[in-house]
């Protein structure tokens, strides 16, 4: 059985150091997908825009500057409020969000509750998956017993 923890929150969309717009926004990690979140924007819309990126690096953001290219955070106070910042590069553009950082280290709490730090890898089913595909089969039992007689070469043929 697979975990699913959602939170949706109004995320600040941030247009100049004195103004920003709401976005809401969900965040999703599944337990099935365990190194990774993932965040939808404009839920509830026509066209809402999913970005999927590692959890260790949403992580680490609370707490310091982290991560290059696609996806940056890191931690700041705005208005005297604790907030973490969200910077997303993409072919179609550029976006700085706005996190309450009370919120997102809740949600993410329930995250670490749901699979804890290192143990990721046990939520991928690779050991079941590998059990099963090198598990013999009839056929195999065949193979293993060598050829039949009647597949020996008469007279040296």
């Amino acid at each position: 059985m697979h975990i699913v923890v959602e939170r949706e929150l109004q995320l600040g969309l941030v247009l100049s150091p004195e103004r920003s717009i709401p976005v809401p926004a969900r965040l999703g990690y599944r337990t099935d997908d365990p190194y990774a979140v993932h965040i939808t924007f404009h839920i509830g819309t026509d066209h809402p825009v999913d970005w999927t990126f590692a959890r260790e690096l949403l992580l680490e953001g609370v707490f310091q500057p982290c991560g290059h290219g696609d996806v940056r955070v890191w931690p700041t106070k705005v208005a005297g409020r604790s907030v973490v910042l969200m910077a997303l590069s993409s072919p179609d553009g550029d976006a700085l969000l706005e996190v309450p950082a009370a919120r997102l280290s809740a949600w993410l709490e329930r995250t670490l509750r749901a699979v804890p730090p290192g143990s990721e890898d046990g939520q991928l089913g690779i050991d079941d998956g590998l059990a099963e595909l090198l598990a013999p089969t009839p056929a195999d039992d065949r193979w293993l017993r060598g050829p039949s007689p009647s597949d020996e070469s008469k007279d040296g043929e």
